[in-house]
């Protein structure tokens, strides 16, 4: 790791001494960093700085000037790379000059800082959110936590270690349909759950990911020009994050073409459907997968990207259960978002799986229609009647019995980061729930990739290839 130096003296050493004299010479590492993090009271003033300002960045900071009045935050600072996306954060925010920067170090050490939002492509996201958590911040991480699974890991650990809050992006783990299922299949409504599926697909003439690149962006322009871009931090090669490589537009303006970065289209969008399944399934904190295994390729989008347009992965998970996952970026018609338990099966109505409203609709499977019928009895209402023959007659008749769950509204994702620094309310996605998503994914991802069944090593917390 190269650190910033201070006087012949490394910034963490530095600091570290600098807090341990504060604490009459106790070493700070030794303590968690609540403990020299700012207390807040349940009203007041969150203030936050916003790491990555490009499109979802730029989209956040928009999101926290409207609800500023609401939910009393305020963005104070913002950090990116790119100068023409940092001074345009900065204008967004109102600040002063003072308040860009591109150093995300600068965000971190500032006392007035609370909380740091972070939006970078996903190979630095663990590193800045591990530090942000060390200087007693509260983080919310855009999808996916992670590059790998043992950057996952480490965040996770340091969550544990420094008590800080951490939320992950996928916003769908905030949906009341989510919890109502979660809430449903904890009920035992539809029997032991035996496997699932959804996806996220898309088409488009231009290709997946091929956003605009400026012209004159790039790091031979004047560090004080709209254009400048410090390459060599966004790569994150002194960081060991990415390896160094001359600049390339494509790859800096479109990332998420290159498994240097990312994922591909497993990390940016599947990450989103499979955290509330496991939500919904397994409980608040997931579950590890057991195996993974994935198929697909670059069957129209055939340039300079890595990823695959079409990708598909199922999982197999240590309580019983497979998860079957889609995403193609040639044909936007996937799998609706259905849960199959034994007794019934679940599916995703009017919406309720992209946003508030909607509903869950239940249908009972019909060999085990007095299962499913003990198990609703309150939703369920059955009558028997006899014919003129004396037969008797069911209704609803067996196989044909369901049940509608409404789904509301529910506190946005965003929100309910906030009201969990305030001590409020738990984080929708938690370090255990982004963590076991981001190893499943990751696994997907790597099963593609080297054309293998990947399994995982509970005990060493390790994926293996088989």
């Amino acid at each position: 790791m190269v650190e910033a130096k201070c006087g012949g003296v490394s910034r963490r050493a530095f600091m570290a001494s600098a807090a341990g004299a504060a604490l009459g010479g106790a070493a700070a590492w030794a303590l968690p960093a609540r403990s020299w993090a700012r207390v807040l009271g349940s009203n007041e003033r969150i203030t936050i700085g916003v790491i990555g300002t490009g499109g979802m960045g730029t989209s956040h900071l928009h999101g926290f000037m409207k609800r500023r009045e609401a939910d009393n935050v305020a963005v104070t600072r913002v950090c990116d790379v790119y100068r023409r996306r940092l001074n345009n954060a900065a204008k967004v925010i109102g600040g002063s000059a003072g308040a860009g920067t591109m150093e995300y170090r600068e965000v971190l050490d500032d006392k007035e800082v609370d909380a740091v939002l972070i939006a970078t492509p996903d190979h630095w996201h663990t590193r800045i959110a591990i530090e942000a958590m060390e200087s007693g911040k509260a983080v919310y991480c855009e999808k996916p936590l992670s590059l790998t699974i043992e950057q996952a890991l480490a965040c996770r650990d340091a969550v544990r270690r420094t008590g800080r809050v951490l939320q992950v992006g996928p916003q769908y783990t905030s949906l009341d349909s989510t919890w109502k299922a979660r809430e449903a299949i904890g009920a035992g409504r539809i029997g032991k759950v035996v496997w699932s599926q959804s996806a996220y697909c898309r088409n488009s003439r231009g290709g997946q990911f091929n956003w605009a690149i400026d012209a004159d962006a790039g790091p031979n322009q004047d560090a004080g020009s709209d254009g400048y871009v410090w390459w060599d931090r966004w790569l994150g090669h002194e960081q060991g994050l990415a390896a160094k490589i001359p600049w390339n537009a494509d790859h800096f303006f479109r990332f998420r073409k290159y498994f240097a970065y990312n994922g591909g289209v497993a990390t940016d969008l599947l990450y989103h459907k499979l955290a509330p399944l496991l939500l919904a399934i397994s409980g608040p904190k997931g579950e590890y997968p057991k195996r993974v295994v994935a198929s697909g390729g670059k069957f129209l989008e055939k340039d300079e990207r890595d990823i695959p347009d079409t990708f598909m992965m199922m999982a197999d998970y240590p309580s019983e259960h497979t998860i079957v996952l889609a995403s193609v970026m040639t044909n936007d018609v996937g799998l609706e978002t259905v849960i199959r338990g034994q007794h019934g099966t679940m599916q995703y109505k009017d919406n309720a799986d992209w946003g508030d409203g909607g509903k869950l609709v239940i249908r009972e499977q019909g060999e085990w229609s007095p299962e499913f019928r003990r198990a609703n009895a309150d939703r369920v209402k059955e009558t028997i009647t006899k014919d003129a023959d004396g037969k008797e007659r069911t209704d609803p008749a067996r196989g044909q019995a369901t049940v509608e769950i409404a789904c509301g509204s529910r506190r946005d994702h965003v929100g309910n980061w906030l009201d969990s620094i305030r001590g409020g309310a738990s984080p929708n996605c938690n370090i255990d729930l982004g963590c076991s998503t981001m190893v499943a994914i990751k696994m997907g991802v790597e099963a593609y990739r080297q054309n293998k069944v990947m399994t995982w090593d509970a005990g060493s917390e390790r994926m293996v290839a088989g």
